[in-house]
């Protein structure tokens, strides 16, 4: 596995980890985390694709944005990571945030995108969930982190949870705490932004979660499923917000199957 810088525009720097060859995959995380979030899916997937996990802005080695972007400077970015990688259309999946982030580049730009998967996203919230997701938001602007509620939220106590709940606290405590607070605002805010663009989205979109994820739902990802032409639905029992990290074997599968999913000339547009 190596890690890469790329210039983008004023002056910023995009970190990514690559490992393996072929097809592009371009996973981003969620918010709070880093590319090395997605250690199981990299091990796995890049004996047989060219996986490459970025840092979202304002997160490990990534430039922050303006304080005060929202979702779609979120998206601009993505878009201008793709293409400076002069790698597509890449197969592009993204987990909580990340999947907004991917969600917006599949509708706005779907020549960059072969196939798209959203891991725990979000999908419409009701009003009592967005008013608790704007409230942890403003105390992240005031400087107040949390981390203890969140790995209650996202772990149970079994040993192999733990395990990864352990290498999640330790990102959430290196994490620049305004690049936190920017991504995590536009997090709050962007649940419905391109939420009625899912028809849009005509490549083939796998959606997953875990069944006892209470924020990013079962029905949230049959909802966006149903929604794509070409959507799939993936409902993981017993699992929560980091199923990528704590059912990794089963994340890898659902991955693995949707990137043998066909494509066709009306799905994507390849770069000339």
């Amino acid at each position: 596995m190596t890690s890469t810088t790329l210039q983008l525009s004023n002056n910023r720097v995009a970190h990514y980890l690559e490992a393996g060859a072929g097809e592009p995959l371009v996973l981003i995380h969620g918010v709070g985390m880093q590319a090395l979030a997605w250690y199981p899916q990299i091990d796995d997937l890049s004996a047989d694709f060219r996986v490459i996990s970025v840092d979202m802005p304002g997160h490990g080695e990534s430039t922050a944005l303006e304080p005060n972007a929202d979702l779609t400077q979120f998206v601009a970015w993505a878009i201008e990571f793709i293409e400076a990688l002069h790698a597509s259309p890449v197969n592009l999946a993204g987990h909580s945030m990340g999947s907004l982030i991917t969600a917006g580049v599949a509708v706005t730009r779907p020549d960059l995108v072969r196939r798209v998967a959203a891991l725990n996203g979000v999908y419409k919230r009701t009003p009592e969930a967005r008013e608790a997701v704007l409230q942890r938001a403003a105390e992240l602007r005031s400087g107040s982190i949390d981390i203890e509620t969140p790995l209650k939220r996202w772990f149970n106590a079994e040993e192999a949870q733990q395990a990864a709940a352990l290498k999640v606290e330790s990102w959430l405590k290196s994490v620049d705490l305004a690049g936190y607070a920017t991504a995590y605002t536009a997090f709050a805010r962007g649940d419905e932004v391109y939420a009625d663009r899912w028809p849009a989205i005509r490549c083939p979109a796998l959606v997953l979660t875990g069944s006892d994820d209470p924020n990013s739902t079962a029905e949230m990802a049959r909802q966006m499923a149903q929604a794509a032409p070409n959507g799939q639905a993936v409902v993981i029992e017993n699992e929560r917000h980091m199923v990528n990290l704590t059912a990794p074997v089963e994340v890898n599968r659902a991955l693995r199957a949707w990137l043998k999913t066909a494509t066709t000339p009306e799905t994507i547009k390849l770069e000339v």
